[in-house]
């Protein structure tokens, strides 16, 4: 299955007001069972090796300079899919991310069946702070473009 650069369709003020960057990616699966919470589990549970050693590699470059290296909290203990804290979930959509001093950031997974098959459109809105978020952004937009793909290609497995 191939992944797609699709339009945001979501209001990105209801979901975090304020965000300077959204984009979105969409796959097709014939898997008419997926509901969010599992299409979520499937990006985002597990990791490609390469996406593995960026991540390691992001997170011993930010610790340094005071950056969360997961959304695990103990302050508020709440239920994880991958490194990333559940906000809020339906069948139809979940809702995960966190807020650090930089930057804050969600990722909206949705599904919807449009007809024999079912669509995963996963979306990521982020909102920046200060000169480190903005910076930040900058930096890691052209890793993102190719982690979303094929942390997305992982629903269709």
């Amino acid at each position: 299955m191939t992944v797609h650069e699709v339009t945001p369709a979501i209001d990105p003020n209801t979901l975090l007001a304020g965000a300077q960057f959204v984009d979105a990616f969409r796959i097709e699966t014939l898997d008419r069972t997926l509901d969010a919470r599992h299409a979520a589990e499937r990006m985002m549970s597990r990791s490609p090796r390469w996406i593995e050693t960026l991540l390691s590699l992001r997170n011993l470059l930010v610790r340094p300079f005071g950056l969360k290296t997961s959304g695990a909290s103990s302050a508020a203990p709440r239920e994880m899919i991958g490194i990333f804290p559940v906000i809020s979930e339906t069948p139809d959509r979940l809702i995960a991310g966190f807020n650090d001093k930089h930057l804050d950031f969600r990722v909206v997974v949705d599904v919807a069946a449009p007809g024999p098959f079912k669509q995963v459109t996963a979306t990521t809105l982020v909102k920046t702070h200060n000169r480190l978020g903005r910076a930040y952004l900058g930096i890691i937009l052209p890793f993102h473009r190719l982690i979303v793909p094929a942390m997305l290609r992982q629903v269709a497995i």
